[in-house]
């Protein structure tokens, strides 16, 4: 069967639920997000620390909101994805709560843990048992709408905890309006009738083969992470990530023996910002070389002036390269059988 990624109807086939719309739809679920904290009311404390939990696509906003921190935070921002916070949580520690169904039962649990150490708690939900929750009990709800799925709508997801960091004075000011317009004209050059193939190669370089992205850096490799998730859900493919300078120290030496372990196959991506230093860049290119004969590396840049407009720009491109595997593998890209069969059987594990 032939497929052609330039042919509308041929990438939406197996695309029943609309993953491409969602997808192009993101510019303007991020404008609509910035609207969804007007009305709530943030609570005025002083923390020492602050933390999201939540998993899978619940998750994925708060690494963002992490890398900002580290970039202009003035108190550590964390990511729990677990059922329980760590012990050192407690009143002085803000905690945002984040489920889009509202229902996922790591996060509820982990709810509980923050509501009994007495942290101030701020809930991102479309509804379900943490928005009872948290409605009963007195927190703050941003309430984002529900009916996609979670890896879908990471702007609900991201950019009301982001909002709701800069209006408690935890981050600067971030013009919002300029990375979202940003956005809407990269959609317009790598969706399917686009001028900029660049999604449609990448995604078609990775077909049939064994994906390794690495980061040139710690937000770099928070993106790479998100590739991943992308890349497993919606191509239902396997890619594997890391980090410079961390790789260098250990993952470096497991290429001498990779071309015996069956692979027949690599292809390397390494998503950078552009302006690393000469160490970094260094790092990469001595790296390059002595992995030469297995894998190739493409240069993946973000685009943007702002941390906040490279972050969404870097990211988005993995969602549309994500897509396009998808329909080169002929898969439906929404589809997610194998997380809900072992959701199933944990409803009877108490």
């Amino acid at each position: 069967m032939s497929i052609d990624l330039n042919s509308r109807a041929s990438v939406t086939a197996l695309d029943p639920k609309g993953m491409l719309h969602f997808t192009e739809e993101y510019p303007n679920q991020c404008r609509h997000a910035l609207t969804l904290v007007e009305g709530v009311e943030f609570p005025k404390g002083t923390y020492t620390a602050a933390m999201l939990t939540g998993l899978g696509g619940s998750a994925v906003g708060g690494d963002y909101v992490r890398a900002m921190f580290d970039a202009f935070g003035s108190i550590p921002f964390v990511v729990n994805r677990d059922y329980h916070l760590p012990s050192y949580v407690g009143p002085s520690t803000l905690v945002f709560a984040t489920s889009y169904s509202g229902n996922t039962e790591e996060t509820l649990s982990a709810y509980a843990d923050a509501k009994k150490a007495g942290a101030e708690i701020v809930c991102v939900t479309s509804g379900g048992k943490l928005k009872e929750l948290a409605l009963a009990d007195g927190y703050a709800v941003i309430t984002v709408p529900g009916g996609q799925p979670p890896r879908t709508a990471l702007g609900f997801m991201l950019i009301p905890v982001l909002t709701a960091c800069v209006k408690m004075g935890l981050l600067p000011a971030q013009d919002f309006a300029r990375a979202f317009d940003l956005l809407e004209s990269l959609c317009k050059e790598w969706t399917v009738e686009g001028s900029n193939p660049i999604a449609k190669e990448l995604g078609s370089s990775l077909h049939g083969k064994l994906g390794i992205i690495y980061g040139l850096g710690t937000w770099q490799a928070i993106i790479a992470n998100r590739w991943k998730g992308q890349i497993n859900e919606n191509a239902k493919n396997h890619v594997f990530v890391n980090a410079f300078p961390e790789l260098n120290h250990n993952e470096i030496l497991g290429w001498v023996k990779a071309g015996e372990q069956g692979i027949a196959n690599y292809v390397g991506m390494i998503l950078e910002d552009g302006t690393e230093s000469a160490k970094m860049k260094k790092r990469a290119e001595v790296t390059e070389g002595l992995v030469k004969d297995l894998c190739s590396f493409a240069h993946v840049q973000a685009i943007g002036d702002t941390l906040l407009e490279k972050l969404l720009s870097l990211t988005y491109l993995g969602d549309f390269v994500s897509l396009y595997l998808a329909v080169l593998n002929q898969v439906d890209p929404e589809n997610i059988d194998s997380i809900n069969i072992l959701k199933t059987s944990l409803a009877s594990v108490h």
